[in-house]
């Protein structure tokens, strides 16, 4: 988990990068900008001013979102604009699969990849 947090402004980058990429698919783009919009907004499922709670919803879209980027979108399209190495992209993978994990894998292959 303290993997993913510190990471987060090299995967805020690597998103805003991505996102422009003509070869990231359709549906990850979607998926990309509505966990972006509901990590900006001040409407949360946890309020962030509780202590400690207020950011888990927040760590927890990240990580989904980030496992659903590594696992559904060309490794070597994120290893494009990923600021880091491919081994620090790794432990982050290994981060975001451990809180992502109760998400049912066909759901996120939905959503980042467009198929059913």
């Amino acid at each position: 988990m303290r993997a993913l947090l510190r990471a987060l402004p090299d995967i805020a980058r690597m998103i805003m990068r991505l996102t422009g990429d003509p070869l990231l698919p359709k549906a990850a783009k979607i998926a990309l900008a509505a966990a972006v919009l509901y990590l900006v907004s001040p409407v949360d499922l946890i309020p962030d001013f509780i202590p400690v709670l207020g950011a888990l919803d927040d760590l927890l879209v990240a990580a989904i979102l980030v496992d659903g980027i590594l696992n559904y979108v060309d490794r070597g399209l994120v290893l494009k604009y990923w600021p880091g190495s491919a081994e620090s992209l790794e432990r982050i993978a290994r981060a975001a699969g451990m809180l992502a994990a109760w998400v049912p894998r066909r759901l996120k292959m939905k959503i980042f990849s467009g198929r059913p």
